[in-house]
C-alpha cells in the first residue's frame, strides 16, 4: 500500500530533505526511524528538494509498505524515535499511482525578515538593520509574475533541463514585527527564492532600481541577480495537491 506522510522539521541540523553520501538529510533520518517501526527497508519519496538549513513547516513524502492498522499509533511511535527538530502530523492512505512529488501542483515558500535585533529569532529570521521600501520591494515582486524564465536566479550548477516556473503570487506582508516575503509557483530551481529575496531587498534599500529587475531576468545571468540570503529564515509553507490525492 502507498502512504503519503505529512511532517515538518527545523532544517538547521540537515544539509536539506535530499539524501546526501557525506552529510545527514531530513530523509536519511527518517527512513531510518521507519525501518525501526516496520522492520522493513523503506524508501521514501520527497515532494522536492530543499536545500541545507532550509526549514519545511509542511512537507509531504509517499512510500509503500504493508497496511498500517493502527495510523495513531504508528505516529506516535514515529514521533518518539525521531529527533525533536523533525515531527509527523499526518499519515495518509493514497492510490499506488500518487507521487509526493509529480502530483504536486504547487509549492509556497516564506521567508522572514526581521528589522530590530531579536534575540528569539537569529536562528529563524534575517536581520537587515537599514529601513526597508516595502512598496517598491512589492512593485518588483509583482513583476515576477510577469516572467517565467528565472535562470538568474537559479544555482548554476545544476541538472535541470528547464528553468522555466509559473510563480502565482509573490508578495511581502508584515505580519506584526515580521516582514514575510510570500511566493506560490508550480516549482522553484535551486537556490531561487534566496536569490530573489536578496535582489528584492536589494531593490528595498534603494541599491538598485525596480526597473531593474527586468533587466536582470532578462540576462538569464546569475551574476546580475542580487546575492542570496540566508537559508535559517526561508520556509517551505505549503505543498498543494489536487484533493483527489489526500482524499482518496
Amino acid at each position: 500500500m502507498r502512504y503519503f506522510i505529512k511532517l515538518a522539521y527545523n532544517g538547521k541540523a540537515y544539509h536539506g530533505w535530499q539524501y546526501q553520501p557525506n552529510a545527514i538529510s531530513v530523509q536519511e533520518t527518517l527512513e531510518k526511524v521507519l525501518f525501526i517501526a516496520l522492520q522493513a527497508e523503506i524508501a521514501l519519496v520527497g515532494a522536492g528538494r530543499t536545500d541545507a538549513g532550509v526549514h519545511a513547516s509542511e512537507y509531504f513524502a509517499h512510500f509503500d509498505t504493508k497496511e498500517i492498522e493502527h495510523v495513531d499509533k504508528f505516529i506516535y511511535k514515529l514521533n518518539s524515535l525521531l529527533p525533536e527538530d523533525i515531527a509527523v502530523y499526518n499519515l495518509i492512505e493514497v492510490s499506488n499511482e500518487a507521487h509526493a512529488r509529480f502530483n504536486a501542483s504547487g509549492r509556497n515558500y516564506e521567508y522572514y525578515v526581521v528589522q530590530q535585533k531579536d534575540p528569539f529569532r537569529f536562528e529563524t529570521a534575517h536581520y537587515v538593520k537599514n529601513e526597508l521600501d516595502v512598496d517598491k520591494m512589492n512593485l518588483a515582486a509583482s513583476t515576477l509574475l510577469e516572467y517565467t524564465d528565472f535562470k538568474c536566479f537559479s544555482k548554476s550548477k545544476t541538472d535541470v533541463h528547464t528553468y522555466n516556473c509559473k510563480i502565482v503570487s509573490a508578495q511581502w506582508v508584515k505580519e506584526k514585527d515580521v516582514l514575510v516575503f510570500k511566493i506560490t509557483a508550480d516549482r522553484f530551481l535551486r537556490n531561487m527564492v534566496r536569490a530573489i529575496v536578496g535582489t528584492l531587498l536589494e531593490i528595498g534599500l534603494d541599491k538598485i532600481p525596480v526597473s531593474r529587475l527586468h533587466e536582470i531576468l532578462e540576462s538569464r545571468d546569475r551574476q546580475e541577480a542580487g546575492t542570496s540570503v540566508p537559508a535559517k529564515a526561508l520556509f517551505l509553507a505549503k505543498i498543494e495537491y489536487p484533493t483527489s490525492i489526500l482524499n482518496k
